[in-house]
Order: structure tokens, then sequence, then C-alpha cells
């Protein structure tokens, strides 16, 4: 452990030299970004992905067309109770009973999405506080109501739930007045880009198409359901389903939103003479055309590994010195880290500048953000996971809404509806949410590519980058150094006692 902290300690110390020599290529890179959109350098990218995702998509349409049509005004229409019997117990419900209130849950999602974007301009950073306050107390109110409902699985797991939120937001409670900062030069960057809330609104458009087939075949699942866990694991597969759909649709948001804000930034505005004609088309056709497989690929991982991240680096930063279990988490956290090299959502600002394919668009982002040390500061920055806070508090609200119209009528129920009902709120709200994070990893992809972009644009918030940047690689240096200097005195210790 003392060699790793001992190479980081010497990586930091160069980043700090590096940082300043980075100042001073940005000819270099407008040459590079009047060719980012040149069609000769645009090639179809992981095409298996692309492939892959169509057939699931065509595949499952048909699924979720005919579990719908079964018990759609009459039950068992196309006699496939009669292959599920020996599985499963059968009733007789219909898909009508329970497609209304995913119906709600769609349109309460978009409410909730579209009045993010409409406050973007001038109620974010309110918005964004009570996400971060708001979560926990909604999460343990919702599991004292699953135990009141004898729901004591889903009582457990939400309580889990409001535990691990507090103990993160107290782990991480110092980095948020940094991470606000950065949110609020994001919100600034969009809020001057009109055209990029009408994206996220034709998205969550096509969203809401792919829902009306999706919640039409769940709700034929929901009708024939006793509650018998074939169904549930049934219900898991579609919502996974629907997770990587609507995490591909987030992300080409991303793609389009970080090329548009990309070269805002390296042109010093919208409105400069360098700016090429048509940008924002031209970003959506190569985001739904050849970067669309390495879009569908990095969705499949790039959400649970920067999660599973974030937890882990908000438990390390409060171990303290308890050896044996800083070694257990340090080797998860160089798993995860290997893992995020591999898969971070910083590679789709790459997919949108230079067309490359995932894997090597995550390897550069992250190859940029150690060779100029700015990896320290994407490390100490949160906004990707305040906003994910915002997407689940809106989720859950759309979930408890039709879970509560769902109570009424169908008490044996409300589980089912009210979970699947919360994935549809989070992909909602989780579409509006994008367009701020795109922002925030093309303002530190811009950074490292060349920080005059952003002393151009910004330069109070340069100079607060640049400071927040130097005390971080000098904490990690300190903290290595500390390091050191014990497992040395351990190692004179060990000696003195052999002798």
């Amino acid at each position: 452990m003392s060699d790793s902290n001992i190479s980081s300690s010497s990586s930091d110390s160069a980043s700090i030299a590096t940082v300043d020599q980075n100042v001073g290529r940005r000819n270099e890179r407008i040459i590079n970004a009047d060719q980012t959109f040149s069609p000769e350098l645009r090639h179809w990218r992981d095409i298996f992905w692309l492939a892959i995702f169509i057939i699931h998509l065509i595949l499952l349409g048909v699924v979720l067309a005919a579990l719908g049509l079964n018990r759609f005004r009459t039950a068992d229409r196309l006699n496939i109770d009669r292959y599920t019997n020996r599985y499963w117990e059968n009733s007789n419900g219909l898909t009508e009973t329970y497609w209304p209130k995913y119906a709600v849950a769609g349109g309460i999602g978009t409410v909730l999405g579209c009045l993010w974007l409409l406050l973007l301009g001038s109620r974010a950073k309110q918005m964004m506080k009570v996400s971060v306050h708001i979560l926990t107390t909604y999460l343990a109110v919702i599991s004292v109501l699953c135990f009141w409902c004898e729901q004591f699985f889903w009582g457990v797991a939400f309580a889990t739930g409001a535990a691990v939120q507090f103990l993160y937001v107290i782990s991480v409670i110092d980095r948020l007045p940094f991470t606000m900062l950065v949110l609020q030069k994001a919100v600034k960057l969009v809020w001057s880009l009109p055209e990029v809330t009408r994206v996220a609104y034709a998205f969550m458009a096509v969203m809401l198409l792919w829902m009306g087939i999706w919640s039409f075949g769940i709700s034929g699942v929901v009708a024939s359901s006793r509650g018998d866990l074939g169904r549930w694991w049934l219900l898991v597969v579609l919502s996974v389903s629907l997770f990587w759909t609507g995490a591909v649709l987030c992300n080409t948001v991303h793609v389009i939103v970080s090329g548009l804000v990309f070269l805002v930034l390296i042109h010093g505005g919208r409105n400069a003479s360098s700016m090429p004609p048509n940008s924002l088309m031209k970003s959506l056709r190569y985001a739904v055309t050849t970067s669309f497989g390495s879009i569908c690929y990095g969705s499949l991982f790039t959400a649970a590994i920067r999660t599973l991240r974030w937890e882990i680096r908000g438990f390390r930063s409060k171990i303290g010195n308890n050896e044996c279990l800083l070694c257990c988490v340090d080797f998860l956290f160089q798993l995860v880290e290997t893992l995020v090299r591999f898969f971070n959502k910083y590679a789709y600002v790459q997919i949108a500048i230079y067309g490359k394919g995932f894997n090597r668009s995550a390897r550069d982002a992250w190859e940029l953000f150690q060779s100029t040390g700015v990896e320290a500061l994407v490390a100490y920055d949160c906004s990707g996971a305040v906003l994910l806070m915002g997407t689940i508090l809106g989720g859950l609200i759309t979930g408890t809404c039709a879970g509560v119209w769902t109570w009424i009528t169908w008490k044996d129920r409300v589980i089912m509806v009210g979970s699947t009902a919360m994935l549809m709120g989070m992909v909602l709200v989780g579409l509006a949410m994008v367009v701020v994070e795109s922002a925030v990893t093309s303002i530190y992809i811009c950074y490292a590519e060349d920080p005059s972009l952003i002393r151009r644009w910004d330069p109070q918030f340069f100079n607060q980058l640049s400071e927040a940047l130097h005390q971080r690689l000098q904490h990690r240096s300190s903290r290595a150094r500390e390091v050191l200097t014990h497992n040395q005195l351990d190692s004179h210790t060990q000696d003195t006692f052999h002798l």
C-alpha cells in the first residue's frame, strides 16, 4: 500500500506542474475543433451493441404487446396462460385496470422533468439543495408506510436506502459548496443555450411513446399476477430493459449537449464567427447514427459503476486509521477505479467531439484527467451524485402517486405498480437532469484540454477551479507523505524489535 501512495504522491506533484503547462494550447485545440464534425472523421463505432439494442427493442416490443393484449378487455385473449400455469398461478385481472395508473405516472414524471427544465435558470440551486436534504426524509417516510402496509421487505429496503443516503451526505458534506459552485456554472452555461432544453423535451416525448408500450405490457403482467416470485422476476427483467433504454436516451442527450457546449466554450460563444453552422443538428445526427452504438454500449455499465464509486469514495474518506478496513476498501476502490478507466461519463464528451468508440473515449478522457491532475478535482466533485439524488426523488414522488392510487383499489398490487412507476419517473426526470450533467462533464474536459478556455468564458470561475485543484493535489500529496512516514516508522520499529 505504501508503494501505491508513493506513486500517488509523485504523480500528484507532477500534476501540479502539468496544470500550469496546459495553458497556451488553445490554438492547437481550435484546429482540432474545426475538424470535429467533419464527415471524414466519423465512422460507425460499436456496431455490435447497436445491433443488440435494436434487436432487444424489437423483440421486447413484441413481447410487451402480447402481454398487454392477452388481458386487454378479455382475460387470456391469446391463450398464454396455458403455457404459464405450470410455473405460476394466474388471475383474471385486465390490462386496462392498471394501464391508467402508469399513464398518471408518466404524466407526473413528465411534469416534474419539465418543471425542472423551466426552473433551471432561476431556482436550480434551491432545487438541488432540496434534493440533497429531503431525499433521506422521503425514503424514511416511505419505509414507514411500507411497514404500515405490512410490506416488511420493502420497508427494510427503503430504510436501508435512507441510512445509506444519510451516511453518504455526511461523508461528502464538506464537498457540497464546491459541487454547488460547479452546478451553478453548468446551469448558467445551459441556460444560455435554449436549444438544449428543446432537445431534452423532444427526447422526453420519445421516451413517453416507448413507455406507453412498456406500461401496456407491464399492466398485463400485473393484472395476471397474484404476487408470486415468477412474475416478480419478469418485472425485474422488463425493468432492466426500461432502465437500459432510458439510459441510452439520456446518454444520447448527453452526447448532443456535450458536443454543443464544447464547441461554444472552445469558440468563445455561440455567436462567434468561427462557430460551425448547424452545430446542434450535426451533433444530433452523429449521436443517433455513427456514435449510437457507443452510447448503447456505455449505457449498460456506466451508471452502476459510477454509483458504486461514489459510495466507496464517501466511505473511504471517513475510515480514519483503521488499516485493516482501509486495505479492504482500497482493494475495492482500485478495482472500481480500473473499471472507471473504461466506463465513465466523460467518454460521452469524447464521443461527441471526436467520434471515437466508447472504451477508447473513456480511456482517453481518464488519461487526460490523470496527466493534467484534473482527476483530483473530478474525484472531489459530487455533482453527478447530487443530480442523481434529484432523479431518485422525482422517481419516488412518481411512484408514491401511482402507489397511493393503486392502494385505494388494489392493495395487493401496490408494490408492483409503485416500484415500476418509480422507475418511469426516474427515467423521465433523468432526461431533464442530464443537460446539466453534460455541461459539467464538458467543463472538466475543456479545463483539462486547455484551461484558458474556461478562463476566457468565466475568469472568476477559472480562478476558483485552479485554486480548488491546487488544494486537492496538495491534500493528496500530504496524505501520501503521512502514510509513507507512518509505514517507515512501523518498519523502523519492527527492525529495532528484531535487534
